[in-house]
């Protein structure tokens, strides 16, 4: 599981039955929404988010409608698993040092 990966899951663990739209997503997890997104999709189709388009009239607010999203309750519970079973960890990531291979001193 990618970084971006967790960051997206743990921003939508806050709470996870909120919705959210993808920008609030975006600062959540720290990320831009070019990364974001395609992760949201993907978790769409197999089924951990629903999605839904606000109900505005764009013209009226002045604005693009919001697409909001929320973790499903088996989606929730599959994200807390997947997070806990990640090899990456956010935190643990070894830090590289430019010149340094293989941990050489």
């Amino acid at each position: 599981m990618t970084l971006s990966t967790q960051l997206v899951l743990r921003a939508l663990l806050e709470s996870p039955t909120r919705e959210m739209y993808g920008l609030e997503i975006c600062d959540a997890a720290g990320l831009p929404s070019g990364t974001i997104h395609p992760i949201l999709a993907r978790f769409e189709g197999i089924g951990w988010l629903q999605s839904r388009f606000e109900d505005i009239d764009p013209s009226e607010e002045g604005r693009p409608r919001r697409r909001y999203y929320r973790l499903t309750a088996d989606g929730a519970e599959q994200a807390r698993q997947a997070l806990a079973k990640a090899h990456t960890k956010i935190g643990t990531l070894p830090i590289r040092r430019p010149g340094l291979a293989d941990g050489a001193m």
